[in-house]
């Protein structure tokens, strides 16, 4: 179903991501000329050993990690790679449990059918079932029923719990009790049009959603499943769409993604304040051929991987240099989703003809000052900061607003499209 094609080395521009891997899909006869090849979702497992993409066609495919070890090369070893038939389309797909971040968060007993050590993957699919997989078996455990419409995001909290989180365009977030097989599930509603994206922050505590048309950020509360509070940004002009957001690896900033005419933006929030904290803003000759897909942080939280309709993948560093890397423009296989290894390094995309790409992405030694402000902001709220007597610079960098001025948003009554990387 699938092959591989390493890429050793690629015309380098102002800089380029090195593209180390290519998997292609190699379609049934049957499926030649249809439309379904989208790649819409694509995932690393918590350990980084195994690999999953929906290559169109209600088809996953999950191989192991890394694709070009020696032993594989050779023939040695029996990697395990399975394909899953869901009979729909998948338009989102997560690996889980995910293991918590402290010892001390033990994941509680987990029951039949279900066991201890299992390698999950929930598909959510196009008819708006959710399917559960055991990854070793390549068994369907169960089916999660309930939306009604194309489950879009699917994500398990970072805390160990067989927990399962869900975004849909029936305008609704669901959580999941696996352990009662689905049955016990909390809903959340609010958004006015579909949900195209939903995120969890690293301690488990708050739900971050955008609507697409809706032009909402909602934050709820993953301990009460109540809403919290919505993001603005100011008056807008010009008609925009939301699309993607994504925690930082502390839990301390959200980005969310928007796009509209010439131009697309990624604003970063304090989900605490609900203050916006900065902008990075990239305009385009182009009218129309700038939506963004799909964002992600890097493990370390020092970069935003990128994926936009005019290239495969660009690299920001938000804090210093704004774009430090980005692909070559392709339009005829753009990607629509990513996702980074869990030990960072590698950015998986996805493409519209079904395909995936792996990226060498930077990989940098954070400094000592990142390290503390990484540490401490997991487990303490900008509120909990905020009264500490710190000088006012250390207060600011733990806060993130020390971002170049250049990134500050502008205010509300000043128009987006004056604004400037």
């Amino acid at each position: 179903m699938c092959s591989t094609e390493n890429k050793e080395e690629i015309q380098q521009i102002s800089p380029e991501p090195a593209l180390i891997l290519e998997l292609k899909t190699r379609r049934p006869p049957s499926f030649e000329g249809r439309a379904g090849c989208e790649t819409w979702s694509v995932d690393f497992s918590p350990e980084g050993d195994w690999f999953a993409w929906s290559m169109g066609h209600g088809i996953v495919w999950v191989v192991a990690w890394p694709l070009d070890s020696e032993d594989s090369r050779n023939g040695e070893t029996d990697r395990g790679d399975k394909s899953f038939s869901c009979g729909h389309p998948v338009w989102g797909l997560a690996f889980g449990p995910r293991p918590p971040k402290s010892a001390a968060a033990a994941p509680p007993a987990v029951t039949p059918p279900i066991r201890n050590h299992s390698l999950l993957l929930a598909t959510g699919l196009e008819n708006g079932v959710i399917k559960i997989w055991n990854v070793l078996t390549g068994n369907a455990v169960f089916d999660l029923h309930g939306h009604e419409g194309v489950v879009r995001n699917l994500i398990f909290p970072q805390n160990g719990t067989l927990t399962l989180i869900s975004s849909s365009r029936d305008k609704t977030l669901r959580i999941w009790d696996l352990t009662q097989k689905g049955k016990r599930v909390q809903v959340l509603s609010g958004h006015k049009d579909w949900i195209s994206c939903c995120s969890v922050s690293s301690d488990c505590s708050m739900i971050a959603s955008v609507g697409r048309f809706d032009r909402m950020v909602c934050l709820w509360s993953l301990r009460s499943y109540t809403f919290m509070r919505s993001l603005t940004g100011g008056s807008r002009k010009t008609l925009y769409l939301l699309s993607s957001c994504d925690f930082s690896p502390d839990g301390a900033m959200l980005a969310t993604t928007a796009f509209s005419g010439s131009s697309w933006w990624i604003d970063l929030w304090d989900p605490y304040t609900a203050e916006k904290l900065a902008t990075l803003v990239e305009n385009f000759e182009d009218y129309g051929q700038n939506q963004i897909s799909s964002i992600q942080f890097s493990p370390n939280g020092l970069y935003l991987a990128i994926v936009a309709d005019n290239r495969a993948l660009q690299v920001w560093e938000p804090g210093k240099k704004g774009m430090v890397m980005q692909t070559q423009v392709d339009r005829d296989s753009n990607g629509i989703c990513c996702s980074y290894h869990p030990q960072g390094g590698v950015v998986a995309t996805g493409t519209r003809d079904g395909h995936v790409r792996f990226w060498r992405a930077p990989r940098t030694v954070p400094s000592l000052c990142h390290l503390c402000r990484f540490i401490l902001r997991h487990s303490v709220s900008t509120h909990q900061i905020e009264p500490l007597p710190l000088p006012k610079t250390i207060l600011e960098y733990l806060t993130y607003r020390n971002f170049p001025e250049r990134l500050k948003t502008c205010s509300s009554g000043e128009e987006r499209e004056v604004w400037e990387v």
